[in-house]
């Protein structure tokens, strides 16, 4: 474990998911899009920074998957020096439940590490397509994005996945309502040929937008095909189809897809343990945390 980083654990006095993660807006994806309705950052599918040296969707096919050693996905993170305990004990929390249920190991930024994500709060909640060449950011603002769903669904975008609307084979299962789109937003439906690793169609995933998204007149911008009075894209936590395609892009094969909300065994009893070290390295080494946070 130590040549790939200090593995990030939970702090006894960490606050309980339910008592700060209240959502004022119906659901993450209403909450990511006014975070980011008057950003100057140019954005594509609402949350998605484009990327300067390839393309989205299929990436994964082109080398944007994060190296995995013998069972596990290590993926280095750091954190800006802005965010309140609080909030760092949040995000946190959010990274642990992919311990819970998939393959996926986040671990504290060494000098060594070439790639890795950096946590910073910026003018909005988004992220890029897929491991990037020498770091990447995701920005979730304070306190807006500061949320375990919000910090999900970036960081599923950070790890290859895509919105789910954008799917190869959405249009067997929802309708888009062009009319209904705000004008010059259309490009957020813009739909990818995707590769959907063998999952179905989940419009319970957090990857899913709500069926009123980027609506101009307040109408539905997607509608369900199976049930067109049906409401969607609420979600406030990874989905089990969510877990499942992050297992199966990272060839988890060994993990027993779970409850996001809780672990099994004694490599969940010590995903538990004290966070403090973690937390203490934070607050001392200001040095490689000004260097890493934009």
């Amino acid at each position: 474990m130590a040549k790939h980083g200090q593995p990030i654990r939970r702090e006894e006095h960490l606050l309980h998911p339910s008592s700060n993660n209240s959502y004022k807006p119906s659901d993450i994806n209403e909450t990511i899009e006014k975070s980011n309705a008057n950003s100057k950052t140019a954005l594509v599918y609402g949350d998605i920074l484009p990327s300067s040296t390839r393309n989205a969707v299929p990436c994964t096919a082109r080398g944007c998957k994060w190296q995995k050693y013998s069972r596990y996905v290590y993926v280095p993170v750091t954190f800006s020096r802005t965010y309140s305990r609080r909030e760092l004990n949040t995000i946190i929390a959010a990274l642990l439940t992919f311990h819970r249920s998939t393959c996926i190991r986040f671990v504290w930024k060494r000098w060594w590490h070439r790639n890795y994500i950096s946590f910073y709060p910026g003018a909005g909640c988004f992220s890029q397509l897929g491991r990037q060449t020498r770091g990447q950011s995701i920005s979730l603002a304070r306190p807006g994005c500061v949320k375990q769903g919000i910090v999900q669904h970036e960081v599923l975008h950070a790890l290859g996945f895509h919105h789910e609307q954008v799917r190869s084979d959405r249009d067997k299962h929802i309708t888009i309502r062009f009319e209904n789109v705000i004008r010059g937003r259309e490009h957020n439906f813009r739909k990818i040929g995707t590769n959907n690793l063998g999952t179905p169609y989940d419009l319970k995933s957090i990857m899913q937008y709500s069926k009123y998204a980027f609506s101009k007149n307040g109408k539905p911008t997607i509608v369900a095909k199976s049930n067109p009075h049906l409401n969607f894209g609420t979600s406030k936590v990874m989905s089990k189809n969510d877990i499942n395609r992050v297992n199966r892009l990272y060839k988890c094969f060994m993990m027993t897809i779970q409850s996001t909300a809780a672990g099994s065994g004694a490599e969940a009893r010590q995903l538990e343990m004290s966070l403090s070290a973690l937390i203490r390295v934070t607050e001392q080494n200001t040095g490689e945390q000004s260097s890493s946070v934009p």
